[in-house]
């Protein structure tokens, strides 16, 4: 697994300000779109985050920005609009010397992601969308979008803990407040604010149908942030495109059920790999499936521990299917004994 110290931040000057970008791992560059609240060095602290990396830098060079006046990268203002950030990215591919590059769009990162491929045909040879949409305006009702934008701006601790609510369904309470500050370091207020109305303003439509390049659409069939449905539709907007349904509810790909979506990435990018990976291991269970594997191992039923988190019966036995998986074992109590083995201390 990738260590904090294998990454190295550098920037660029492009003509949308500075961009700070890493390359990890070795092999063809797989260029990784940039999120709508990301931060290069406080990303790569998270060891879920750097596991899922690994996956995929095992037969890439990874390549990662913050986009200008967020994260790392100089300068600030209001966020680059899509066409802006596509070149923006067209810059830094330029200044890296690449002539042929793989592209992974993952969530609002999708749509410049796209608008690089219908751009740059003869340069973009594989595309892959994660947790997609075509219009930012179909995420949520508009009452729903006007309430969140200004809650953030209004009150950054309330909207990142809302947020976190959204993002990491899967995380317990302690686990949701460090991705809430994890928000709130990587950006103001404002910035914040900006960038999740910049993000409800996308409209991808005309370049998701430009895209000729072989194109693979993932989603995760209970994405609380981006609905289904909206990848669906990515999916039918891209000619001849493959789409892939996943199980899960985290909106992250390296949440939850992580190997999946590194497989399922890594066949989209052309590169056969076993439909079952290799189990991520105790690291990739999460503090809530933790939770839960504990009462396991106090004997409890589903209905029990739901009454006890105030969670369904089907959620809870989700959240143990989602645990086993990472851990390789066949049964519950299997996975209990192997959290129980792994680290008692991480247990809640």
């Amino acid at each position: 697994m990738l260590r904090v110290e294998d990454q190295v931040v550098r920037h660029v000057k492009t003509g949308g300000g500075d961009v700070a970008y890493s390359v990890v791992g070795n092999g063809p560059a797989l260029l990784i779109g940039g999120w709508w609240c990301s931060h290069l060095a406080l990303n790569w602290e998270d060891p879920l985050f750097r596991a899922y990396l690994s996956g995929l830098a095992s037969r890439f060079g990874v390549i990662r920005y913050d986009q200008p006046g967020r994260g790392m990268s100089g300068g600030g203002g209001a966020p680059l609009d899509l066409d802006g950030e596509i070149a923006v990215v067209t810059a830094l591919i330029d200044a890296l010397g690449l002539e042929r590059v793989a592209v992974l769009g993952a969530s609002s990162g999708a749509a410049v992601a796209a608008g690089l491929a219908a751009r740059l045909p003869g340069r973009v040879h594989r595309l892959v969308l994660y947790g997609a949409f075509a219009r930012g305006a179909d995420i949520a009702p508009d009452s729903a979008r006007q309430a969140m934008v200004h809650t953030i701006s209004a009150h950054w601790g309330l909207g990142s803990r809302l947020l976190a609510d959204v993002f990491v369904p899967g995380a317990d309470s302690a686990e949701r407040e460090r991705f809430a500050q994890f928000q709130r370091l990587s950006a103001t207020a404002e910035q914040a604010a900006g960038s999740l109305a910049a993000t409800y303003d996308i409209d991808a439509t005309e370049y998701l149908a430009a895209v000729t390049v072989p194109t693979t659409v993932l989603h995760r069939r209970q994405d609380r942030a981006v609905p289904f449905a909206l990848g669906a539709d990515v999916a039918r907007r891209v000619r001849r495109a493959t789409f892939v349904e996943l199980h899960g509810e985290d909106h992250f790909p390296w949440r939850g059920d992580a190997a999946a979506v590194t497989g399922a990435t890594l066949r989209g990018l052309g590169h056969p790999v076993p439909l079952r990976p290799v189990p991520p291991g105790p690291e990739a269970v999460t503090g809530r499936e933790r939770e839960i594997l504990r009462l396991v191992s106090e004997g409890l039923t589903d209905t029990q521990i739901g009454e006890r988190l105030t969670l369904s019966p089907h959620t809870v036995h989700r959240h143990i299917a989602n645990a086993r998986i990472k851990l390789g074992v066949r049964s519950r109590a299997a996975a209990a004994a192997a959290i129980r083995a792994d680290r008692p201390d991480r247990m809640p």
